[in-house]
């Protein structure tokens, strides 16, 4: 499948280090080069407004999604190729997903780390065959893909469901891994043994 869009999850804040806004220009100039469209949480304020300012910058497109209750609060982006105000949450990441072909993770709070983990599970139960990543920046998550290869340890994740998420600190490098790759479907891991 060659990618025609990515959702790109994101902080509402930019976060205390300027590599978090460097790495948010870089992605969306990028994205913009490629070609590829940027779909984000259509919010105009943190790093979810400076990727998408950096689309639009470098001439590319950018899809907001964003639902009534945050449109004031994360103040909905009025530049976008197109802005979508949805009734909720759920239908926000519904169809940040449906627009979709690829995902990835910038720094973030819970919002981002929420979206990441529920688009990943979708992707571990087979309702997408969809790519993942993170890119990482300044050791942002470098925790995280610790805490994760320790799930694995503990056979509490597949190494299969674990080699879905790409990790990269390069945006060239990571979308040319999400590009690569190909979906593995596996049936989710239980301890229920069959009959």
């Amino acid at each position: 499948m060659s990618l025609t869009s990515v959702c790109v999850f994101c902080g509402a804040s930019s976060g205390t280090h300027p590599a978090y806004r460097d790495a948010a220009v870089t992605l969306g100039r990028t994205l913009a080069e490629r070609k590829l469209t940027l779909v984000y949480g259509g919010g105009a304020v943190g790093l979810m407004g400076i990727v998408a300012d950096a689309v639009l910058q470098a001439g590319g497109e950018v899809i907001g999604i964003i639902p009534h209750s945050l449109n004031d609060l994360e103040i909905g982006h009025k530049g976008l190729t197109r802005l979508e105000v949805v009734d909720g949450m759920h239908a926000r990441k519904a169809r940040m997903a449906e627009l979709a072909d690829a995902f990835i993770a910038l720094p973030g709070g819970l919002g981002t780390l929420e979206e990441l983990f529920e688009v990943w599970t979708w992707g571990q139960l087979g309702y997408h065959g969809k790519p993942l990543g993170l890119l990482e920046v300044n050791g942002f998550y470098s925790k995280l893909t610790g805490f994760l290869d320790h799930l694995v340890q503990e056979n509490f994740v597949r190494e299969q469901h674990r080699a879905m998420l790409q990790v990269n600190d390069s945006a060239d490098a990571l979308l040319d891994a999400l590009d690569a790759w190909r979906p593995t479907v596996l049936p989710k891991w239980t301890d229920k043994q069959p009959d």
